[in-house]
């Protein structure tokens, strides 16, 4: 059990990430999270996905951290992306723009698209109903789609 929830840290990191901008503050969220789950591993049940059940106490220790601290989230200015090449520019502004989604819509759209989770386990993981994580993950993508269409349309033409 304890190697199935070592396979699961690069998750972790990953969605630790889209919850704190910061590199530290996603590090601290996985290493509390790790704690807690194994303190909490007695009480796991071996039916159902080890990263589900992580991902949900991560989740849940983020949200009581933000209760503490009642700090702000700040902008996630260290994804931004030197101009030198069209599809940079593009990441860059979509990255940016995923970085100003709603968080509730970021943790749909990290669930879903980037750790291939179901939309029935995105659920269990944020305890929401179904249709709100088809909710949120419509609008999100929405979002994204917005800022490449105005991206591609602000491209200036180069002259050759």
């Amino acid at each position: 059990m304890l190697s199935d929830l070592e396979t699961c840290i690069p998750a972790l990191r990953r969605y630790a990430r889209a919850l704190r901008p910061s590199p530290r503050e996603a590090d601290d969220l996985v290493r509390d999270c790790l704690v807690r789950a194994l303190d909490k591993l007695h009480t796991r049940r071996d039916s159902g996905d080890m990263r589900v059940w992580l991902f949900a106490i991560m989740r849940n220790v983020s949200i009581n951290q933000r209760r503490r601290s009642r700090l702000e989230r700040a902008p996630m200015t260290d994804m931004t992306v030197e101009p030198g090449q069209e599809s940079a520019v593009l990441v860059g502004d979509v990255a940016r723009a995923f970085g100003q989604l709603p968080e509730e819509q970021r943790q749909v759209m990290l669930l879903v698209s980037l750790e291939d989770l179901s939309y029935v386990e995105a659920a269990r993981v944020l305890r929401v109903p179904i249709g709100t994580v088809m909710s949120r993950l419509s609008r999100g993508r929405q979002q994204l789609r917005q800022v490449s269409e105005d991206a591609a349309r602000q491209t200036p033409r180069r002259v050759k």
